[in-house]
């Protein structure tokens, strides 16, 4: 069976466009943490070596323009814009508010979260640090619903 010119070409471009849309879909872009600027933000005693149980900005007004900022770079990817899942991660405008909210935010912003050897959350606490963490901490509960 012989293939006219082509039709071989024809066969060849869509090889092409089929490995060119494979490779944009396994790819994930930058997923490295993006730095957040905390500068303006009160220090909290300890700094990262004594993570608080409760957020001490909460209702502050910076921390949760910081924080809004932070989420976008860091945290949308997976849990979606204006803290909105589409699924895939946990919805955080569900995230309680107050100290058991807190105390769960903490635990998975510092440690992440991984089961069975898969890692379904990564560790940002020590990356970005205790103020970025409560400063996300503080918009999340401007999104907060019990809807």
């Amino acid at each position: 069976m012989t293939i006219s010119i082509g039709r071989g070409a024809l066969f060849a471009a869509a090889a092409l466009t089929s490995l060119s849309i494979a490779s944009n879909l396994s790819a994930h872009g930058d997923v490295t943490p993006q730095a957040v600027d905390t500068s303006a933000l009160p220090d909290i005693e300890g700094g990262n070596d004594n993570w608080l149980s409760e957020n001490p900005y909460t209702g502050n007004a910076k921390a949760i323009e910081i924080g809004e900022s932070a989420y976008g770079q860091n945290c949308a990817r997976c849990h979606g814009l204006q803290a909105i899942s589409g699924g895939i991660a946990p919805d955080l405008r569900y995230l309680e508010p107050g100290a058991s909210g807190d105390e769960w935010f903490v635990e998975r912003f510092r440690h992440g979260s991984s089961h069975d050897g898969k890692v379904y959350m990564p560790p940002f606490g020590d990356v970005l640090g205790q103020k970025a963490g409560w400063a996300i901490r503080a918009w999340l509960e401007t999104k907060y619903t019990d809807e």
